[in-house]
C-alpha cells in the first residue's frame, strides 16, 4: 500500500509528522511511505511547486497524505510558481475533482463554536465541492483599459459533464446518510448556476430515493450558522464550496478540526486513489513553534484509509482516538487548551493503543 507524503509548508510539516505517527502506531502490513516536496518547499528545491519528481512520487502512490502549502517569502513571485499552484497542479493532473469535506460536532466542544451550543451539536454534515473547474480553473486576464484603468477579470464556466459527476458523487454519498442533498448555486444572477441546476436535477432523476433542494449560496451561508442540523450533504461548486466549508470549520469550532479528500475517477487495488488534506493553511505565524492543531491532518489520514486503501475498521479506530482526545481535554490553542503539536499526537496514540 503506497502513500505519498507530501509535507509541503509551515505547519504542514508538523501535523503531517503526527498524522505519520498515528498511522504508524496501526502497524499496518506492507505500508510504504514515499516523501516529496511541494509547495515553496519544491520551489526552493527543485525551482517549481509541484516539481515533476514529487508528480512522478504521487502518480505511482494509492494515496496522498498532504500537508498544506504557503509561504510569506513568495507572495511577489510569478503566479504560475506560487505555492499554492501545488494544490491545483495536484488536482488537475491527477483528476482529483470531487472534495469530501465532513463537519461534524465533537462533544464536549460545542461551547467552543461561533454558534448557541444547542445549535452546534446539531452539526453532522459533508459537503461535497467540484474541484477542477469554476473560476479557479476558467480564464483569467489583467489589462489596460483605454482610459487607463486597470482591469482583471476571471471566467466561471462549467460544461454539464463535469456538472454531472460531481453529483452523481453527492448523491451517491447521501446513499450512505440520510438521503438528502442541498444543491447550492446562485442560478438567480449566473448562468453558470443555471446549467448547474439544470444537470443536477437530471443527474436526481436516477436516484428516486434522495431528496433535492436547491439553494441559493448567500441563503445556505445564512442556514449554515441559523439551522445547520438541517443539512447533510451539501453540494457545490469550487469557488462556492471553498467559502462554505471554511464556514462549517468555525460553525464546529476551530478549522484546525476538519478533515477532506479529494477523489478522482482512478481505482486502486484497494479503493479510489484520493489526495487527503487538512482544510487549514501553513500557518506561517506559527509555524516551527509546535502549537499547531494536528488533529484535522489525522483525520485526513483516518478518511485516506477508508476511502483509498478500504480499511474502515483502522478509520473508525483512529476517529474514536481523536473524539476520545477531544473529549479528555487534550485541547491545542485553536480550542482554548494549552497542548502542543506532538503531545496532541501522542494523546491520540495513546488512545489508539487502549482502544485495539
Amino acid at each position: 500500500m503506497k502513500i505519498a507524503v507530501l509535507p509541503g509548508d509551515g505547519i504542514g510539516t508538523e501535523t503531517t509528522q503526527e498524522a505519520l505517527k498515528v498511522l504508524d502506531a496501526l502497524r499496518l502490513p506492507n505500508l510504504e511511505l514515499s516523501h516529496g516536496d511541494v509547495g515553496a518547499a519544491g520551489y526552493r528545491a527543485k525551482g517549481h511547486p509541484l516539481p515533476e519528481e514529487t508528480l512522478a512520487i504521487a502518480r505511482e502512490a494509492d494515496a496522498i497524505l498532504f500537508g498544506a502549502v504557503g509561504d510569506p517569502s513568495c507572495d511577489n513571485i510569478e503566479r504560475h510558481l506560487r505555492p499554492e499552484q501545488a494544490v491545483l497542479g495536484l488536482r488537475k493532473e491527477l483528476g482529483l475533482f470531487a472534495n469530501l469535506r465532513p463537519a461534524k460536532a465533537f462533544a464536549g466542544l460545542e461551547a467552543m463554536s461561533a454558534l448557541r451550543a444547542d445549535v452546534a451539536r446539531d452539526i453532522d454534515l459533508v459537503i461535497v465541492r467540484e474541484l477542477t473547474g469554476d473560476v479557479y480553473f476558467g480564464e483569467k486576464k489583467r489589462e489596460t483599459l483605454p482610459d487607463g484603468r486597470r482591469q482583471g477579470w476571471d471566467l466561471m464556466n462549467y460544461a454539464e459533464d463535469e456538472v454531472r459527476r460531481i453529483a452523481h458523487i453527492a448523491f451517491r454519498t447521501a446513499q450512505g446518510r440520510s438521503k438528502r442533498v442541498t444543491s447550492v448555486d446562485k442560478a438567480n444572477v449566473l448562468e453558470t448556476s443555471r446549467l448547474w441546476r439544470e444537470v443536477v436535477e437530471e443527474v436526481a432523476s436516477e436516484y428516486p430515493e434522495i431528496a433535492l433542494e436547491h439553494m441559493y449560496v448567500d441563503n445556505a451561508a445564512m442556514q449554515l450558522v441559523k439551522a445547520p442540523g438541517a443539512l447533510d450533504v451539501v453540494l457545490t461548486g469550487n469557488l462556492f464550496g471553498d467559502i462554505l466549508s471554511d464556514q462549517a470549520s468555525m460553525c464546529v469550532g476551530s478549522i484546525g478540526l476538519l478533515a477532506s479528500a479529494s477523489l478522482g475517477e482512478r481505482s486502486t487495488q484497494y479503493g479510489t486513489f484520493g489526495m487527503y488534506e487538512p482544510i487549514h493553511g501553513s500557518a506561517p505565524d506559527i509555524a516551527g513553534q509546535g502549537l499547531a492543531n494536528p488533529m484535522a491532518t489525522i483525520l485526513s489520514a483516518a478518511m485516506l484509509l477508508r476511502h483509498s486503501l478500504g480499511l474502515e475498521a483502522q478509520a473508525q479506530q483512529i476517529e474514536a482516538a481523536v473524539a476520545q482526545t477531544l473529549a479528555d481535554g487534550v485541547l491545542g490553542g485553536d480550542l482554548g487548551g494549552t497542548a502542543g503539536t506532538s503531545e496532541i499526537g501522542d494523546a491520540v496514540v495513546s488512545r489508539l493503543l487502549t482502544t485495539s
